[in-house]
């Protein structure tokens, strides 16, 4: 018997439902990445992005704490418990997030003063890695995008800076064009190798893409 191939899907514009809502439910359906991470059981197609970028850079090999800032849905911090079942994740989201086995939730914006010292003291220790996939919310106007979501990053940062065991590692998105030089110098002084990616997960129209910072410098950088 001749299997049915099944070509591109289309959502008929409801009445209730937006011509941008219906693009985006458009492009769900047809996105594979969607596709398997419902069959793999992730929360978001974002796991996969993570899966790539450590595959390239083996950052989460050998981690034992672990801080995911940015986590909703969680699909990060789900890759990190089946990657490394030991490591302590500690995540944290302005969003609320439902339970994620093995992981220590804050349901608080990073951005408030409390928020780097309670990290650190759910995490109880040094981190081996900290991941940011922060992004601020969009206006529409690239620039003031770009300027939002940097200024996230350089947070995490900095946040990163003080956690992070030497040796350690520190993943953060950015927009396109990578971080920017201010930025760049400073974790080339902190890191011995900064590398900007793309992982293949990451939409074509997407602007985003991630810095790669590993070996931590530690205190012989300040």
């Amino acid at each position: 018997m001749t299997k049915k191939l099944v070509g591109p899907q289309r959502v008929k514009t409801a009445r209730k439902r937006t011509p941008q809502s219906t693009a985006w439910l458009e492009r769900q359906l047809n996105d594979p990445y969607v596709r398997k991470a419902k069959a793999d059981g992730y929360r978001s197609r974002s796991a996969y992005k993570l899966l790539e970028l450590d595959e390239r850079f083996g950052f989460l090999k050998g981690a034992r704490r672990v801080i995911d800032l940015g986590l909703a849905p969680g699909g990060w911090s789900q890759v990190i418990r089946r990657q490394v079942p030991n490591c302590t994740v500690v995540g944290i989201d302005l969003l609320p997030v439902d339970p994620i086995e093995g992981v220590t939730i804050l349901h608080l914006d990073f951005m408030t003063d409390a928020a780097p010292g309670m990290l650190q003291d759910a995490l109880g220790g040094s981190a081996d890695l900290v991941l940011s996939d922060m992004a601020a919310n969009t206006v529409g106007h690239p620039q003031t995008d770009a300027l939002r979501t940097m200024a996230l990053v350089e947070a995490a940062a900095d946040f990163a800076y003080g956690v992070l065991r030497p040796g350690g590692a520190f993943v953060g998105k950015v927009f396109a064009g990578g971080a920017d030089a201010a930025l760049v110098a400073e974790l080339k002084r902190r890191f011995t190798t900064v590398k900007h990616a793309k992982p293949p997960a990451s939409r074509k129209g997407s602007v985003e893409w991630f810095v790669v910072c590993q070996g931590f410098k530690g205190e012989s950088a300040q």
